[in-house]
């Protein structure tokens, strides 16, 4: 039998998965269930995108593209950069990949090496961990608290940064949270990793999912940070597999001689149908979204008080409640089975994201429409007797 690798072995727990598994055969046996678990927009790319990318097709424009995109979109990726978050990238730094798996796996593996630390706050995202763990790193969980957003903050670096650390893997806004860092956070966050020499991966994929204030990318504090994105959030378009990786103009060579070696390109019909994303037409259409993605979030939390989950940090970005249900006497496991399988409402324990807050608190997204969102309140309200 072939052994496994230790570091397949070492891959962090994806529960929302099994969520979705479950979810998926309830369903099957004629069950009505409300998804409020796996974080994927309901909705999809407009029509405009659809177009170009039949027009792509229909012209051969399917063949491999340079290891590092097409220069049109890199271009189109550097000015909305620059105008929707503040931040002047040269096209030069951008790399398109295969989404922001494939952005931050080539980040992981041109940064870490055997052995190295990489630190991230408890709670975040599963799959971020184990790309430390394909590149041969290990990540350390810091744990993190509602009063500062589950963010880290300096003080975390002080405390765990220790002599195989290399660097951090932030998100803001993050996933499970929905929570951003404050500018002058983040701010002294770099500035306390960039005085031990270490590098700041930063996951900006919910970046255009901002709620409350003007979204502003790192990249206006620090130019050298390493940025991840991706068109799955924002542009809704999960299934495409398209996202950036934005870097310090000296790792690019390097970075394109591993993406060529990896994946040699981003899907190539992708890429050219993404361009129309940019249009203003057509951006207008997503901020119409945005906006929809508020009036959930704004919604829900008034509703979740009033059923009695609360929410520690309310979330100023992404679609992502994350609330504290240790209160109501069971765990976070026991919590979602139950709601699943009682109310047919699904939503991921915080098992997934960090042993912290693990068994007490719960995911819960709200990409799906307000009317599905008004009928979970309504079968959580049954379930809790609310």
């Amino acid at each position: 039998m072939v052994r496994l690798a230790d570091r397949t072995e070492r891959t962090a727990p994806f529960y929302a998965v099994e969520v979705l598994k479950q979810a998926q055969a309830l369903a099957a046996q004629g069950r009505d269930i409300i998804s409020l678990g796996i974080g994927e927009p309901d909705f999809t790319a407009p029509a405009r995108v659809l177009e170009t990318l039949n027009r792509a097709a229909d012209a051969g424009l399917s063949g491999y593209t340079a290891p590092a995109g097409i220069p049109a979109l890199r271009e189109a990726i550097a000015h909305y950069y620059e105008r929707h978050f503040g931040a002047t990238v040269d096209p030069a730094r951008i790399l398109i990949t295969a989404g922001a798996s494939g952005a931050l796996l080539l980040a992981a593996m041109a940064l870490i090496d055997p052995g190295d630390e990489v630190l991230m706050p408890d709670p975040s995202y599963p799959a971020n961990r184990n790309f430390i763990t394909a590149a041969g790193g290990v990540t350390r969980l810091v744990p993190t608290t509602a009063g500062h957003r589950y963010q880290l903050r300096p003080e975390d670096i002080e405390a765990h940064w220790g002599p195989a650390t290399r660097g951090v893997l932030i998100a803001s806004p993050s996933n499970p949270t929905g929570t951003s860092m404050p500018r002058d956070a983040l701010r002294a966050l770099i500035a306390a990793v960039r005085a031990r020499g270490g590098f700041v991966i930063l996951d900006e994929i919910y970046l255009g999912l901002c709620y409350d204030e003007p979204p502003q990318s790192g990249l206006t504090l620090d130019d050298d940070l390493l940025i991840i994105n991706s068109f799955s959030k924002y542009f809704h378009m999960t299934g495409w597999r398209l996202g950036w990786l934005i870097a310090p103009q000296a790792m690019m060579p390097a970075l394109e001689r591993l993406g060529a070696s990896l994946a040699i390109c981003a899907p190539a019909l992708a890429q050219h149908a993404a361009l129309s994303c940019f249009e203003p037409e057509v951006m207008q259409i997503y901020e119409r979204r945005r906006l929809s993605f508020k009036e959930r979030r704004d919604f829900l939390l008034p509703a979740f008080e009033r059923l009695g989950l609360r929410v520690p940090a309310a979330p100023d970005g992404a679609f992502y409640i994350f609330s504290d249900i240790h209160h109501l006497g069971m765990d976070s496991a026991e919590f979602c089975r139950r709601l699943l399988h009682e109310a047919g409402v699904a939503s991921v324990p915080g098992l997934d994201f960090g042993q912290a807050h693990a068994h007490r608190t719960v995911r819960f997204s709200y990409a799906t429409g307000l009317d599905r969102l008004r009928e979970a309140v309504d079968r959580m309200g049954a379930f809790l007797g609310r």
